[in-house]
């Protein structure tokens, strides 16, 4: 008994033993990863504190001089436009696009989560195909419409399309997280006296609000990033945006700005990693509630 008991000791040792070796392995492989993954990113916030002609002629990971001119240079901008205009510019886009794809989208999942009406099936069916349908197949037939409505260079396009819900993916994820609020929570509501509109707005807004957020979020990310859609329809300076203000500093024709353009680009980062922090916790909520309920 005591020689089985002393094994059986030796196998439960040997056993804990394994487990920490492979998580110590396993921790390993992703700090390995993690490190590949966010070595441009830390070459590049390391470049942008380099002199232009250290960023490609040294081996050095960290610069042997640091300085700040790269900053001052990429903020004084190009043709006279600094970089805090494009910032601005860029900041107005963002929240108007955030807050129409939150009214819109918002306004349209309740109708197909919690109203009955007719078509409603198939007009979900047709809502969901948008998904499916690439960004290019519609650009072009798009630029048409807004080009007759004069609407090139300007900040329409980029616009005013996000207060008519667009945006098949946010009204989906918003569906699903809606329809996990209870019925009987809007037939309370009702017999209350609240109509559908204060239903919406005093219900189900304020019981929503991790996938409104994660809506903004989405919102902010991919309307902050977006490059081919600003490259399309803007093409005066005065109204760049920071992706089209970094593409300035590259020149097919001569030598490129590379310090100051790396300069913005990680100014450019910074509200980006800033709203996922800060909303992390809703985001993640957000998406696991709306993608298991429905």
């Amino acid at each position: 008994m005591e020689i089985s008991a002393r094994d059986a000791r030796k196998a439960s040792s040997q056993s804990k033993q394994k487990r920490k070796i492979s998580k110590i392995v396993i921790h390993c492989f992703i700090i390995a990863l993690g490190v590949v993954m966010l070595y441009p990113l830390l070459w590049m916030v390391s470049s942008s504190f380099k002199h232009p002609a250290e960023i490609f002629n040294s081996v050095s990971f960290l610069p042997s001089e640091w300085t700040l001119d790269n900053y001052t240079q990429g903020w004084a901008g190009v043709s006279g436009y600094t970089f805090g205009l494009f910032f601005s510019n860029t900041l107005l886009i963002v929240a108007l696009a955030i807050i129409g794809n939150v009214v819109a989208c918002s306004m349209a999942a309740y109708a197909f989560a919690k109203l009955e009406f007719k078509f409603k099936p198939i007009l979900f069916a047709l809502m969901l195909i948008t998904l499916m349908l690439p960004f290019h197949v519609t650009v072009i037939p798009q630029y048409i419409m807004f080009n007759y409505l004069d609407w090139i260079n300007t900040y329409y396009p980029l616009i005013l399309p996000k207060f008519f819900a667009v945006e098949g993916f946010f009204v989906f994820l918003m569906v699903q997280f809606m329809r996990g609020i209870p019925n009987e929570l809007v037939q309370a509501a009702e017999i209350d006296g609240c109509g559908r509109i204060k239903t919406y707005w005093y219900l189900i807004l304020p019981l929503s609000i991790p996938a409104l957020v994660t809506t903004m979020i989405f919102t902010f990310i991919w309307t902050w990033n977006d490059f081919f859609g600003q490259l399309l329809y803007i093409s005066d300076i005065k109204l760049y945006t920071v992706a089209l203000g970094l593409r300035m500093f590259l020149d097919s024709a001569g030598e490129s700005a590379w310090g100051p353009m790396f300069a913005m680009s990680t100014l450019s980062l910074i509200p980006l990693f800033g709203v996922f922090i800060f909303f992390q916790k809703y985001l993640i909520e957000g998406i696991t509630t709306g993608g298991l309920k429905g």
